[in-house]
């Protein structure tokens, strides 16, 4: 009986691993601090009330959404979404990921370049996304290494995407530590409380990122040797 050994495996696992710990870190991290409370008492909810109007953003909705960490931003609505573990929680770690999502609105209110730039390939990515397996597949299939190539190729525009997305991410965090500081929403102790869970929740892009990269990676390596 004969194995057949395919080396690039190995990116498949590495990508896996990345995105296991990066997503053990985060869920650990809003867990710990989850658990420390606001001396002033406010709730999530209430204090990206305040962020947002603080910036002139009173058009800007808050409502609550099922779910775990399924905050976010939608900038066609005009809404923020906080999660059931953020919205009605005094906790630093709540208070920081919703601090985070109104530095997504500020975002869009000052006309933040990255965020111009990841918007304006969406539909790029998109379409490149739903061609690039089904080409890639169909190269092995035919033996087409070009079209295999070409799929792989396309693969590749997430990963240009997920590049673009680092730095909102990123922002969006030290912008919101930069608010949470400046009005005194929470102070000492609970700020750094607030800057470990972004910090840790900003790995997962990291992370998502490297994983991508490799998956890429593969993918090249993999039409590359069809080609030949």
């Amino acid at each position: 009986m004969y194995y057949y050994y395919d080396a690039t495996y190995i990116l498949v696992i590495a990508a896996f691993f990345l995105t296991l710990f990066a997503s053990f870190g985060v869920n650990s991290t809003f867990k710990k601090y989850n658990e420390v409370y606001s001396s002033r008492g406010i709730t999530a909810a209430e204090a990206a009330r305040k962020i947002l109007d603080a910036n002139g953003l009173y058009n800007i909705r808050i409502e609550h959404v099922s779910g775990n960490l399924t905050d976010h931003f939608s900038p066609k609505e005009g809404v923020i979404r906080l999660s059931d573990a953020t919205y009605n929680s005094a906790s630093v770690a709540a208070i920081g990921v919703a601090a985070h999502e109104c530095g997504h609105a500020i975002q869009h209110q000052t006309g933040y370049v990255p965020i111009k730039i990841r918007n304006g390939i969406v539909p790029v990515v998109n379409v490149s996304n739903a061609l690039s397996m089904p080409l890639f597949i169909l190269g092995l299939i035919l033996s087409i290494g070009p079209l295999a190539m070409a799929g792989a190729l396309l693969f590749g525009m997430v990963l240009v995407f997920q590049l673009v997305t680092l730095p909102t991410e990123t922002n969006a965090s030290r912008r919101a530590m930069k608010t949470l500081d400046e009005m005194a929403i929470l102070e000492g102790e609970e700020l750094n409380g607030a800057r470990k869970t972004l910090t840790a929740a900003a790995m997962t892009y990291v992370a998502a990122v490297a994983s991508t990269a490799l998956q890429f990676l593969r993918l090249v390596m993999i039409a590359n040797r069809r080609r030949r």
